[in-house]
């Protein structure tokens, strides 16, 4: 049966965190609140785990997922980043932004876009989430918490034990968040491109 846990959503409980990221450290997918929409999570070196993301999505090999990482210095790990598009990310994170940008070697070829190998990174301005992520030490592989067919996220910690809990290790439910995707923003060449608008104002990069 899938592990439910109900966690504040400002200051979420020690314990409940550790219990969070030992799922992620065991191989487990788990369900976790951003400051946009619920997502779907696993440790960014587990195979086994990003297959079972792929099949509860439903998601082909050129799906870009994103790395959520905790801050700007361990974003820049994992992408190679211009003066430009540092100062860019600087400004806007943490916040409700996806930025695409080319991977370095610490990246999994498997979660590159296949021609581009570029990666999605994000830094989640979301009490849990930063919770998670500051106690895990690494990135979490994400992807939005939406189901084949369905035209918006999940955003009920019920309903998705009813639909999806039998596909997941652990639903974390930290109240309410939005049914709005991320803005997705292509810096790969250091000038912003909007590919989605999303939650984040985009006026910045018109």
């Amino acid at each position: 049966m899938v592990d439910f846990l109900q966690v504040h959503p400002i200051n979420p409980e020690v314990r409940l965190i550790k219990q969070a990221v030992g799922v992620l450290m065991d191989g487990g997918v788990i369900v976790y609140p951003t400051d946009s929409t619920y997502a779907l999570g696993c440790h960014i070196g587990d195979k086994s785990a990003l297959e079972r993301i792929r099949r509860i999505r439903q998601l082909d090999s050129k799906h870009n997922f994103t790395l959520v990482c905790c801050d700007l210095s361990s974003l820049a790990s994992y992408a190679l980043v211009h003066n430009r598009a540092y100062r860019i990310l600087k400004a806007y994170t943490p916040g409700p932004y996806t930025f695409i940008l080319k991977a370095t070697a610490e990246v999994p070829r498997r979660l590159m876009h296949p021609k581009r190998k570029t990666i999605g990174l994000r830094v989640p301005e979301n009490a849990i989430a930063q919770a998670i992520l500051a106690l895990h030490g690494e990135p979490i592989m994400s992807t939005s918490l939406i189901l084949p067919g369905e035209g918006e996220q999940l955003f009920d910690a019920y309903e998705m034990r009813l639909k999806i809990g039998k596909l997941v290790d652990l639903i974390i439910d930290g109240g309410a968040c939005g049914l709005e995707p991320t803005t997705m923003v292509d810096l790969v060449d250091g000038v912003p491109q909007i590919l989605r608008a999303g939650k984040g104002d985009t006026k910045p990069f018109l």
